[in-house]
């Protein structure tokens, strides 16, 4: 018997690593919230026309109940988005009324496929209305998952990030990946040539003023309407024509003093004049700034798919000096959650082990008592195996409450054993005795807190993906708990228990079991 709990310890922890890891089960909402993500420069009309196509496509799928759009940003301008942006609602039908009985996984992939056959080159990202909005407030990008590139320098940034989105695109199960625009403003840069300008007795602020005043225009004072406070600024600028392009403005002239009065230098004597593309949006947090990569993970379980991208974005990717990586979504919350369990989860034995100290008085009774944990979790462990549920924070909850019924029942069993050798019996005899007093109690234990938590472990409607795992390791680690407790405990009490009738002597003595 203690060969096979040695070897349910064993195949534990073999187990273990063969289990996914994620931060919480899905919740299935009914319904899909799309993004499209067009060219940064796309016009309102021409982002309009595919806005309309790609809602009449979506709405052509017999899984979808009706479809609504959403273009550009929203009307309160909470989110600073332009037209290349679009949003789609699609709540779907039950999915008895699917045509071909597909799972949705499978609708998201063909729709995802038609869309990309249809609009080559926008990038699209799928997820649930209540899913999204949650994601987006907790790190403030628009995505399920997403890696924030923190540093100074946008070109290096980009370049490096679209380095990172090779790298995850290598990933089985990693999906709806995008770097977001940060470059793409057309941008007329001017730099000033002092050399240049100082032979002209010009400074680069006089340079700076007349370009300002050109091209931005000059407040000459207010127009104020007769008869009300209402006043309009009077600005003075250019025409359109001598500031429209790169080429005009190369031609404006600088007022210079020279010996014969003030002459006029083009601009281009004395500076440069390039279009570059600049900064379309710039993403700051904690004055820093920073360039998202977003991406989603499905048909596998999010701790391994993370993991295999950590390793290879490090392997891969040299970051740009002074910038640094973080991952946020979903990925950030299972840290936090694996942090926090990694100290509720101690504290809950030590309280479990202080409890069963103060009933004992001993520390062997103790150890013997939650020597049951490791052997009776194994249960729960093989029913997220079998069902291809990954470990989550709802799978720990029901670890936790596996801890404590499998260790009430071996208090059963030890006070029990106490209080037959209290009465004089043989060790050998009040072990078997043992086992048939409190095998009743034990299987009723077990099964009532498994049936119990069984509806919920068999449910598979909207809602019970979130109590399915705490369900599943309760149901399945009680079928296998009796077998433990019965078996294996008595066995590791006849060898290691020191209990004597003298240890009670002057304690009150615990009654039989009828």
């Amino acid at each position: 018997m203690l060969i096979a709990g040695a070897g349910l310890i064993l195949v534990t922890a073999v187990c273990v690593r063969l289990l996914g890891l994620e931060f919480l089960p899905k919740l299935e909402e009914g319904n899909l919230w799309i993004r499209a993500t067009l060219p940064p420069t796309i016009s309102l009309q021409e982002g309009n026309t595919c806005v309309n196509e790609m809602r009449r496509l979506i709405a052509e799928r017999p899984e979808v109940e009706s479809v609504v759009s959403q273009h550009g940003r929203p009307d309160e301008g909470t989110d600073a988005a332009g037209f290349f942006n679009a949003e789609f609602f699609a709540p779907l039908k039950p999915a008895k009324q699917w045509p071909d009985r597909e799972d949705k996984d499978e609708l998201t992939a063909r729709l995802l496929a038609q869309l990309q056959e249809k609009f080559p080159g926008v990038e699209f990202n799928f997820s649930q209305y209540l899913q999204d909005n949650v994601s987006e407030a907790v790190s403030g990008v628009k995505g399920e998952n997403s890696i924030k590139l923190y540093g100074n320098d946008l070109q290096a940034l980009t370049d490096t990030a679209n380095k990172i989105k090779a790298q995850l695109a290598t990933v089985q199960g990693i999906t709806d990946l995008a770097v977001f625009t940060s470059l793409g403003q057309p941008t007329i840069q001017i730099d000033v040539d002092r050399a240049r300008a100082a032979r002209y007795g010009l400074s680069p602020g006089d340079i700076n003023t007349t370009i300002k005043t050109a091209i931005g225009g000059y407040s000459a004072g207010d127009l104020y309407e007769p008869g009300s406070d209402r006043h309009f600024p009077i600005i003075i600028r250019l025409a359109p024509q001598y500031r429209r392009s790169a080429e005009a403005i190369q031609n404006l002239r600088i007022g210079a003093q020279g010996p014969n009065g003030i002459s006029q230098v083009p601009l281009s004597e004395v500076a440069t004049v390039k279009l570059v593309s600049g900064a379309a949006y710039i993403y700051r947090e904690q004055q820093e700034r920073y360039l998202p990569i977003k991406f989603s993970v499905r048909e596998r379980d999010l701790g391994s798919a993370i993991q295999e991208a950590q390793d290879k974005v490090a392997q891969n990717v040299q970051l740009p000096p002074g910038s640094h990586l973080e991952w946020v979504g979903e990925f950030g919350n299972l840290q936090d959650a694996i942090k926090r369990l990694s100290i509720v989860v101690p504290i809950s034995l030590a309280l479990i082990a202080m409890l069963i100290w103060f009933n004992f008085g001993s520390i062997v009774d103790t150890v013997l008592t939650m020597s049951v944990i490791p052997m009776a979790v194994l249960g729960g462990i093989l029913g997220l195996l079998v069902s291809g549920i990954p470990f989550s924070v709802s799978a720990a909850i029901g670890f936790i409450a596996l801890f404590g019924i499998s260790v009430m029942d071996g208090i059963i069993i030890l006070s029990q054993y106490n209080a037959l050798i209290d009465e004089g019996m043989e060790r050998r005899a009040a072990i078997l005795r043992t086992g048939e007093l409190q095998l009743r109690p034990v299987l009723m234990t077990c099964v009532v807190a498994g049936v119990g938590l069984l509806p919920a472990a068999l449910s598979s409607g909207i809602g019970s993906q979130v109590q399915k795992p705490l369900a599943v390791v309760v149901v399945a680690g009680m079928m296998l708990a009796p077998i433990v407790i019965l078996i294996t405990l008595p066995a590791l009490i006849s060898l290691f228990s020191r209990r004597t009738r003298s240890d009670l002597v002057g304690q009150p003595r615990l009654a039989p079991a009828e």
